[in-house]
């Protein structure tokens, strides 16, 4: 099913709810980057155990999708300083719902009771800041269907699939904020930052992040999305 060998649609029918997904993705370790840059496929997830942000939200799409659910990807923006953010979101009796991957005890799954795309977005932004305490989210954009890159194997490809968050970094993003809101926004206490700063997982030697701004496109590809 969807390219996926018996072990692999095990493992997803396994998941047969935005819970149960969620707590799969709890299990694995976070995806440091030790050797440069990655986006790993979905299977590829599931073969080294790891994950980083949206590499989890491409396999918690996938997930849902074999719940009967369109594999849609929300990206999250922030200032150059500070690191977006990828939430897979569901629906359930009409109310938006998000799964996500961090290695803080901010930015983590949303259940679903929000009314719209922005009223979910907006849960995130009194949790979303840097050290210092300055709020950094800034824009969104509406769900993205992944069904759009199925012609690419993007769900079972043994190489990365940097098109997708090429795909989103592209994409119309809707800014939550106007110019005289962000001049007025109060830093976060520091003891929100302190409880921000606690992390699930340990690095263990170097690790590398993805830079904003920093993507390979690959023109093809882009031209026949």
């Amino acid at each position: 099913m969807y390219g996926f060998n018996k072990k692999e649609v095990k493992i997803f029918r396994s998941l047969n709810n935005p819970k149960k997904i969620q707590d799969f993705l709890e299990k694995l370790k976070i995806n440091f980057e030790p050797d440069g840059d990655t986006c790993m496929s979905p299977r590829m997830v599931l073969r080294t155990k790891k994950a980083h942000c949206i590499e989890a939200a491409l396999l918690a799409a996938v997930a849902l999708r074999f719940n009967r659910c369109s594999p849609l990807l929300v990206d999250l923006t922030t200032v150059d300083r500070d690191y977006d953010h990828v939430l897979a979101v569901f629906k359930k009796n009409n109310k938006w719902g998000a799964i996500t991957k961090t290695n803080h005890a901010v930015l983590r799954y949303r259940d679903p009771v929000y009314k719209s795309i922005r009223e979910l977005v907006m849960s995130y932004f009194n949790e979303y800041f840097l050290d210092d305490g300055k709020k950094t989210l800034r824009s969104y954009t509406l769900p993205v269907n992944l069904s759009r890159f199925d012609k690419f194997g993007w769900m079972t490809s043994e190489e990365d699939v940097w098109y997708i968050p090429e795909y989103l970094a592209e994409e119309k993003h809707f800014s939550i904020l106007t110019k005289n809101e962000i001049l007025g926004l109060r830093k976060a206490d520091p003891i929100e930052i302190k409880a921000s700063n606690i992390e699930l997982w340990k690095k263990i030697g170097k690790g590398h992040k993805v830079k904003k701004n920093n993507l390979k496109w690959n023109k093809k590809i882009k031209a026949s999305i």
